[in-house]
């Protein structure tokens, strides 16, 4: 096919803002405003067989998948000399490409990793698993270099929950018969992967059970979702001593320094139930129990770099059954998350170079600052808090790091070799071998305050707590998020409230719990908190309510923080957007209101097709509203929204003012 070049794919979305096409005029806004707003772009966008869920934010997607499809092709023209990042982006895509030579290989890669499994002992355990958390996977607990909550300026290690192959705890804890259909499905598909690897039926079926039962303890212990957002619940040191003490089934010493950490003392313990668990079976499993369980890591983790029978074996599951999802998406898509996350920044650099529009980042500074006076003053007419948790509040916010489009300074990948004589699963092992080194070198060193979360093409944005900063990648300042030749309701509706999204979470009830300096601190009055904790108990059971699929009740603690986000975007943009020449004017264009074009283009945004598979498993893993009700549920609690459409006692979204939830 044709791939537009940039200018023409931003001049072919000019209407994709607020575009009457988009709409189902035949709904009142005052009775479904996700269907008003979006419902013929869903009309017309039903979802096609690789996907099980397809929105706004994945139309954007897809046209950044053909920039980087376009970006590939022009990389593979050139001869690139060896240990250079066009040698390794072009390799890593070709290598996942050649589905000849994957199926011809087969399963013969993991020949060595699946060996050495199988010549596990007990008494090698401790060596074992730490050559396993550098290579493989997490088996038992997983291990990891991030801030340290109390001490943002420096990195330490924690201890989380091991890896499970089912989604949420609840999927193995659930009882209806839809959730032991599935339990059952899991078991099959891991048994047909080891089959596919080489064992026979029979050990398939028994590791198949091994692993079900190990992983069906673990979610006995772990905390659901909703109670893990609590960061206190989380934080809980333990010196080495402690850690050898109560959990002695590994000799911890030896394991961090076979990791290459040396004169560690103390670590952070994410879930010490789920690792009393793991003691006990470390402790208590035969020996072929454990190397069913490892050989299981390993399989498991490897369907994607092997051949298209292993994958689909996967896909079957987890994209058929768990997701609704009809056909697996082309191969070159799959191709293209290779490089582009193992190499993510390196890629980032080639992408911004081509597409990303310079004046956009002077644009959206403009906006963050409109922004940023905006919740200013919405924290300074607060009636609930006090004039000390103000104070605190505002210095937090002028506080705010800002990153956009990209990183100041480019990550070095020249220690990550890929080899294309070696196979892709190969190449796939030695750049997770890297990340992770790289990730456990940074133990007891001072935190990089200048290093992104995200890359620069990824369609998203996010806040982050111990660094107090919001950053925007490159990716998303695009049409229909933002468009430098829209209007400003179409820009302060989508990327406007994208903004005001992030700024909120760093007051949401998570992002509360840290101070201006990313620190975990408590700032609130007991008061001021009580008050917070109120309003945010008070939304948490509008969301509570919701009725998703049969029975399946929407979690308002889960995501709790995304609807303070969102709540909270959507006022401070729009009061942004009050200040703007184009809502003082007041002047209608194509027939709607500046107000009324500021909200169409925030319902719009979130509009999505989705399986009923899809929306289940997003409710139980996922912090995130679905987006009919990112939009009908938020907009309910917001004034200005029932002025703009006229909207009345008797209308369907209505809610009378007591019941509203107002935070910030």
């Amino acid at each position: 096919m044709t791939i537009m070049s940039v200018a023409a794919m931003t001049a072919a979305a000019q209407n994709v803002g607020v575009n009457r096409a988009d709409m189902n005029l035949s709904v009142s806004p005052g009775e479904d405003f996700f269907e008003y707003a979006g419902g013929n772009w869903m009309k017309n966008n039903p979802l096609k067989a690789e996907y099980s869920r397809y929105g706004v934010f994945d139309d954007l997607t897809e046209n950044n998948r053909e920039q980087l499809k376009e970006l590939f092709a022009d990389l593979a023209k050139t001869k690139h000399a060896r240990g250079t990042v066009g040698q390794k982006v072009t390799d890593l895509y070709n290598q996942a490409m050649d589905s000849d030579r994957l199926n011809r290989e087969g399963a013969a890669p993991l020949k060595q990793d699946l060996a050495e499994v199988a010549a596990f002992k007990k008494s090698d355990l401790t060596r074992f698993i730490a050559h396993t958390h550098l290579t493989l996977g997490n088996p038992f607990f997983g291990v990891g270099v991030e801030t340290d909550l109390k001490n943002s300026d420096m990195n330490v290690m924690w201890l989380s929950a091991g890896t499970s192959g089912l989604p949420d705890r609840d999927y193995y804890l659930n009882t209806d018969d839809d959730s032991k259909k599935i339990q059952k499905a899991y078991r099959d598909y891991l048994a047909k992967e080891f089959v596919l690897a080489g064992f026979s039926k029979k050990v398939a079926q028994r590791a198949a059970k091994t692993i079900y039962d190990i992983e069906y303890q673990f979610a006995q212990a772990k905390m659901s979702r909703a109670e893990a957002r609590d960061y206190n619940k989380l934080y809980n040191i333990r010196t080495i001593e402690q850690l050898q003490k109560d959990y002695p089934a590994i000799q911890w010493r030896e394991y961090f320094n076979l990791l290459g950490v040396n004169n560690i003392e103390w670590v952070i313990l994410e879930q010490p139930k789920v690792m009393e668990v793991a003691q006990k079976l470390m402790s208590t499993l035969t020996e072929q129990q454990m190397r069913d369980y490892l050989a299981g890591e390993v399989i498991t983790r490897a369907t994607s770099y092997l051949s298209d029978e292993m994958y689909m074996t996967s896909f079957d599951f987890y994209g058929r059954m768990l997701s609704g999802q009809k056909e697996p998406r082309p191969r070159w898509k799959r191709a293209q998350g290779l490089p582009n996350g193992l190499l993510g920044e390196a890629v980032g650099e080639l992408y911004v170079e081509r597409y990303f529009n310079q004046d956009s980042k002077d644009k959206m500074m403009k906006l963050i600052t409109n922004l940023r006076k905006s919740l200013a003053a919405h924290i300074a007419s607060l009636t609930w808090m006090s004039d000390t948790t103000k104070v605190n509040a505002l210095v937090k916010l002028n506080s705010f790091t800002v990153k956009i489009g990209y990183p100041d300074k480019w990550r070095d990948y020249s220690g990550l070799q890929v080899d294309p004589d070696k196979s892709l699963y190969e190449n796939i092992k030695a750049a997770t071998i890297y990340e992770t080194r790289r990730n456990l070198n940074k133990h007891g060193k001072p935190v990089d305050k200048d290093e992104w979360g995200m890359t620069p093409q990824t369609v998203n944005a996010y806040y982050n707590p111990t660094t107090n900063e919001i950053c925007f990648p490159a990716a998303i300042l695009q049409p229909p998020f933002f468009d430098v030749n829209a209007d400003d309701a179409t820009n302060y509706g989508a990327i406007g409230v994208v903004i005001g999204h992030e700024m909120t979470h760093g007051f949401d009830d998570q992002g509360r719990m840290f101070d201006q300096a990313g620190n975990m601190v408590d700032w609130w009055t007991e008061g001021d908190a009580a008050r917070f904790q109120a309003a945010a108990e008070k939304l948490a059971a509008q969301f509570d309510q919701i009725v998703l699929v049969k029975d399946l009740h929407a979690n308002g603690h889960l995501t709790l923080g995304e609807n303070i986000a969102d709540q909270g975007g959507l006022r401070i943009a729009y009061d942004a957007f009050r200040q703007t020449q184009q809502f003082k004017d007041g002047k209608l264009m194509d027939g709607f209101t500046p107000a009324q074009r500021f909200y169409l283009s925030y319902g719009r945004i979130w509009a999505e097709n989705a399986t009923e598979e899809a929306i289940f498993q997003q409710t139980k893993s996922d912090p995130h509203s679905i987006g009919r009700y990112r939009v009908n549920a938020t907009l309910r609690n917001i004034d200005t929204f029932f002025e703009a459409f006229g909207i009345k006692k008797g209308d369907k979204l209505w809610l009378d003012p007591a019941d509203r939830a107002i935070i910030w």
